[in-house]
C-alpha cells in the first residue's frame, strides 16, 4: 500500500497536470459511470492529500460564485492494488505510474496481480519520462482555454475505473479500494476520522504557515499515550497518525530506539514528540524525492536487504541518489546484521503486517 509521502506527490502531479481545466471524466470499466457523470464538465480545482487518502476538488464551470456545497469532491484510496497510470502529448513531462503494483511505485515489494489490477499506459515517443524515475515530478499542463492539440490519448488498458482526459494528460485509475464523490462535510468527515498528518504539519510549519489544528502533534501523543496497545500497532492506525504505512512504522522506531512492543501508555511524551518530529523530517523528504531514505550517512553499507524482497525505490536512477540496498535499517532485512549492533535483524507478523526491529537496539 502506498505510503503517504507517494499520496502527497499524487495529488502534486493531478494539480499541476490538470488545475484550470474541465477534463473529460469517464468510467471505461463502467463501475464508477454515475460519478463520473457527477464530475464531467466541471473544473477541476485542485488535488490534496491527507494522510493516505486523496481528495480531488471539482467546481462548476461556469466561473460564477456558488455555496461550497457545489464543489463535489472525488475521494480516492489505493489501498493494496490500487493505481494511477498517466500518458500526455509531449508538451510536459508526465509522471509514470504511481500506485500498485507495488513494484512501479518503488519504496514496497513486489505483490501479485489483483484481477482488477492495471497495465502501464503506452507513452509514446513524444513523451519523455521523467530524469526522476517512474514516480517523478510533472510540469505544469495548460488549461482549458488553450487550443485543441490534435493529440489522441492511447485507450484505457485494464480494468480503468475512472479516466481524467485534460488538455496535454490522461491519467486513469485502476483497482482502488474507495473512488467516490463527496460534499465538502462528506469529505470533512473523513479526514476528521484521521490522526495528524505529518506532511501537512510539516509543509505548513517549514513555509512559516499555520498549520490545521487537526494535525497537531499533541494529538498524536495522546492518542498514543492513553492506550496500551503497543506502540508499533498504534503507529498504523490511520486515526492515530494519518500516512505511516509499514516502511515508515519499522524505520522510525528503530531511530528512535523503542521496541515496537512497547506498550503506548509507558512511551514519555517527549519521545513520542522527537519520534514525531523524526517522522516528519523523514516523511517530508519523501514527498521531496519520492523515495524512502531513512539510513544516516554512516550506516550506509550497501547489500542491506534480503534476497527475497527486493525493494526498489523511485530514484535508483538518478545519479547520486542513496542506493535501495542501503536505504534501511532493519525493514525486509530479516535475518541480516544490525547496521549499528551487529545482531541479527528480526521479524515478526502482527496485525497480518510483517513487523521489522532489532532486540538489541530497540530494548
Amino acid at each position: 500500500m502506498p505510503e503517504g509521502h507517494t499520496v502527497h506527490r499524487l495529488a502534486r502531479a493531478l494539480t499541476d497536470l490538470f488545475a484550470g481545466q474541465r477534463p473529460a471524466v469517464t468510467s471505461p470499466q463502467g463501475r464508477f459511470s454515475a460519478g463520473a457523470a457527477l464530475l464531467d464538465g466541471r473544473v477541476l480545482a485542485g488535488a490534496s492529500a491527507w494522510g493516505k487518502q486523496l481528495f480531488v476538488d471539482f467546481v462548476p464551470a461556469d466561473g460564477a460564485a456558488r455555496p461550497t456545497d457545489d464543489v463535489r469532491v472525488l475521494r480516492v484510496h489505493l489501498g493494496l492494488y490500487g493505481a494511477w497510470t498517466f500518458a500526455g502529448d509531449g508538451s510536459a513531462v508526465v509522471v509514470h505510474a504511481i500506485g500498485a503494483p507495488r513494484r512501479r511505485i518503488g519504496e514496497t515489494e513486489t505483490v501479485p496481480g489483483a484481477p482488477d489490477a492495471p497495465t502501464p499506459l503506452p507513452r509514446g515517443d513524444a513523451s519523455p519520462a521523467s530524469a526522476a524515475g517512474p514516480e517523478g515530478d510533472v510540469g505544469a499542463a495548460g488549461t482549458a482555454d488553450e487550443p485543441e492539440t490534435g493529440w489522441v490519448p492511447p485507450a484505457p488498458r485494464g480494468a480503468v475505473r475512472l479516466r481524467l482526459h485534460g488538455v496535454h494528460a490522461v491519467a486513469d485509475l485502476s483497482a482502488p479500494t474507495v473512488c467516490e464523490v463527496l460534499t465538502p462535510a462528506e469529505a470533512r468527515a473523513v479526514v476528521d476520522a484521521l490522526g495528524p498528518d505529518p506532511i501537512r504539519w510539516g509543509e505548513a510549519v517549514r513555509a512559516g504557515e499555520e498549520p490545521d489544528a487537526h494535525d497537531d502533534p499533541e494529538r498524536f501523543v495522546d492518542a498514543v499515550r492513553r492506550s496500551r496497545t503497543a506502540v508499533g500497532t498504534r503507529l498504523m492506525d490511520q486515526s492515530v497518525v494519518a500516512g505511516v504505512g509499514n516502511i515508515y512504522r519499522a524505520e522510525v522506531l528503530y531511530r528512535a530506539r523503542l521496541d515496537p512492543f512497547r506498550p503506548g501508555a509507558s512511551v514519555p511524551a517527549e519521545d513520542l514528540r522527537a519520534l514525531w518530529d523524526d517522522l516528519t523530517d523523514l516523511m517530508l523528504d519523501g514527498v521531496r524525492t519520492g523515495a524512502i531514505v531513512t539510513t544516516r550517512p554512516e550506516d550506509r553499507v550497501p547489500g542491506g536487504t534480503t534476497g527475497r524482497h527486493r525493494v526498489r525505490q523511485n530514484s535508483d536512477a538518478v545519479p547520486g541518489a542513496v542506493p535501495s540496498d542501503a536505504s534501511f535499517y532493519v525493514y525486509h532485512r530479516e535475518g541480516l546484521p544490525c547496521r549499528v549492533c551487529g545482531n541479527p535483524v528480526l521479524v515478526r507478523e502482527v496485525a497480518g503486517r510483517s513487523l521489522y526491529w532489532c532486540a538489541t537496539c530497540q530494548r
